[in-house]
């Protein structure tokens, strides 16, 4: 089955690219609301899932017994930018374990925030793991190790006790591989486990609304919604659409992204659970079809609808700031 194209770009009255895809918008129950594309192929969410695999944190009362604050809990969930922000919650979140930097397996790289990269060039210093985009997400990890008085070296790897608690918890939500060819190596080193985007966006569906989870997975993942939507920046950071749309919507929706064009979502009001894929792996894409799918589905306010017009139809500009070209959502999210 193909994809259909979900998004273009025109540029001077013609249709310059094409992006394809998938969306699947489910209920708890794994009901389809809206579902566009190949859904039940398996794709690796990457990043998308950060909240799934940070329920393992709190659902253990490791983040109550180390005193996990709400901002260290929802840079637990980011694919951050590296900013200062972003560096030193993720070093207290270490601290509050024993550790350091040091202890850190998710690889070095300069920050994805242009600005902060430029600003330690300019200090003279060299990025560290703490700038990695998924050093919240790592830091909890060992938070989630020390807590439970296992020794962290090595988490990354599928055989260590805090990482099989972590894929379960993945495999419980959306039904994700735990072995074999549907497990593959993500960008910061831990396993990554392909899953169908129905299966995904069911998932988030009870994310959401708590619907078919135990009561202590029920409170963590409500706990990890409410310390997003209170501080969306640090899930992302400046200029960043998760960022901006969580800061818009508050507790109405939990977005995130992941790698190589996924999306995934909650909206709790309506007890939805959204999980997309970009066939291109195209961010523009990806991000364009997220919007759109709130448009389509969310009620909104006029502030709302307002605000999430320069998402549903971004400009694209040239480096002397003339607009070139426009994207537009196509076929059935049009």
């Amino acid at each position: 089955m193909s994809n259909p194209v979900v998004a273009e770009l025109l540029r001077g009255g013609l249709v310059e690219s094409r992006h394809s895809g998938a969306v699947a918008v489910s209920d708890p129950e794994g009901r389809l609301v809206l579902a566009l594309g190949d859904v039940e192929r398996p794709v690796y969410p990457r990043s998308a899932v950060k909240a799934f695999q940070a329920l393992p944190l709190l659902e253990s009362g490791a983040a109550d017994k180390l005193g996990l604050t709400d901002a260290e809990i929802a840079l637990a969930v980011s694919s951050h930018g590296g900013e200062p922000r972003h560096v030193e919650t993720a070093a207290s979140m270490l601290a509050r374990a024993g550790r350091d930097v040091g202890t850190l397996e998710c690889g070095i790289h300069p920050p994805s925030y242009r600005k902060a990269a430029e600003a330690l060039v300019r200090a003279g210093e060299k990025p560290s793991a703490l700038h990695n985009n998924c050093s919240g997400k790592h830091a909890g990890f060992i938070c989630l190790a020390c807590a439970e008085a296992r020794d962290p070296q090595g988490y990354i790897q599928a055989s260590h006790p805090v990482m099989r608690e972590i894929m379960g918890a993945v495999n419980e939500m959306s039904g994700a591989t735990l072995s074999g060819d549907g497990v593959g190596i993500d960008g910061c080193s831990i396993p990554t486990q392909a899953a169908p985007l129905a299966g995904v966006a069911r998932g988030f569906a009870r994310f959401g609304t708590g619907a078919h989870l135990g009561p202590e997975r029920a409170k963590a993942a409500a706990r990890i919604r409410k310390a997003a939507a209170a501080d969306p920046f640090l899930v992302a950071g400046s200029k960043r659409f998760d960022t901006d749309i969580m800061a818009l919507f508050g507790e109405r929706v939990f977005v995130k992204t992941g790698a190589e064009g996924v999306f995934c979502a909650s909206f709790p009001e309506l007890g939805y659970g959204v999980a997309l894929k970009c066939d291109d792996g195209g961010t523009r894409a990806s991000e364009l079809m997220m919007a759109g799918v709130i448009a389509k589905l969310l009620p909104l306010s006029e502030h709302e609808a307002e605000a999430l017009k320069p998402f549903v139809a971004p400009v694209q500009r040239n480096w002397n700031g003339m607009e070139v070209g426009r994207l537009r959502l196509a076929g059935g999210l049009a």
